[in-house]
């Protein structure tokens, strides 16, 4: 359903004003006099990006402001500042909102993010908190999803899956790598991997027209993949390409410029795990050949 009503919005909103750049990336960009202004927006439902009972309200507020930031990343932009809304449960209201907001509190001191302004409402449903952040844009642009091109390098922060036995909730956007590679000049369109590694390689070869070819071997797994395997009937390597919520960078890189990447970003790690390729699609490589790769990972409404 999201993948689909996203491009029926995007086709319904053609003849409104337009942005500079609108629906269909991680972040919109508007056009100002100065530094062009980076925006995302992201919400938070009870039940389904978190469960209160087992991890708490503080926890919720600071992965509303780590989501988001995480998009500002992928588009290496400066956070700015952000704005709270929340649909406050009416049983314990104000505690709940408290807790949630000292959360959000915690989490724009530790990354320098002003809180802006929000809004605030109490029903009969269950928790839900929306954000929307503003960053400013690098003099010389921003990251794209639509700017691989055949011959660029699949590269990867961190380790992948597993994320609901803890990553999900505490997580750090991955601001600093971006901060460290954009002035290499070899990133040529990146987005963060928030629905899954499948998922998300999949939205930068559509946006960039083009496939992509994954070494399968070389897909850095987590620790927490490997144990999240031991009970859930997948393998590791289902759960690094289909769990999401990794909030790791997901690159297409220059490959006349990947030998001057770093390995690794304030102890991060950087993994080359493919090449972007002119044949529409995703693609895997291991002993066995090339086969075509099923984009696993999450999608709402599925």
């Amino acid at each position: 359903m999201e993948h689909g009503f996203i491009a029926w919005a995007k086709q319904r909103a053609m003849r409104l004003p337009k942005v500079k750049l609108g629906i269909g990336d991680d972040c919109a960009l508007m056009a100002s006099d100065g530094s062009d202004w980076v925006v995302t927006t992201d919400s938070l439902c009870e039940g389904t990006h978190f469960i209160l009972q087992e991890c708490g309200p503080l926890a919720v507020g600071k992965k509303l402001v780590g989501v988001n930031l995480s998009d500002l990343a992928s588009m290496a932009a400066e956070p700015a500042a952000v704005f709270l809304s929340l649909c406050l449960p009416r049983k314990h209201a104000d505690r709940l909102g408290a807790e949630i907001y000292e959360g959000v509190c915690q989490a724009c001191q530790d990354y320098n993010v002003a809180i802006a302004g929000g809004d605030t409402n109490v029903w009969d449903g269950p928790l839900v908190v929306h954000m929307t952040a503003i960053g400013t844009a690098r003099a010389q642009g921003s990251w794209l999803r639509s700017g691989a091109r055949p011959g660029d390098k699949i590269v990867v922060s961190g380790h992948l899956g597993g994320s609901l036995l803890g990553k999900h909730l505490d997580f750090e956007p991955r601001l600093k790598i971006a901060q460290a590679l954009y002035p290499l000049g070899s990133v040529q369109a990146a987005t963060d991997i928030s629905d899954g590694l499948g998922v998300d390689l999949l939205n930068i070869t559509v946006a960039s027209r083009c496939g992509a070819e994954v070494d399968l071997d070389r897909i850095p797994i987590s620790d927490a993949a490997i144990e999240a395997s031991q009970t859930s009937g997948q393998s590791p390597l289902e759960h690094a390409i289909g769990d999401g919520e990794d909030f790791e960078l997901l690159m297409a890189v220059d490959p006349a410029k990947i030998a001057e990447l770093p390995s690794e970003v304030d102890g991060v790690p950087l993994t080359v795990i493919g090449t972007f390729v002119s044949r529409t699609g995703l693609w895997s490589r291991n002993k066995r050949g090339v086969m075509q790769l099923q984009p696993r990972g999450y999608v709402h409404g599925s």
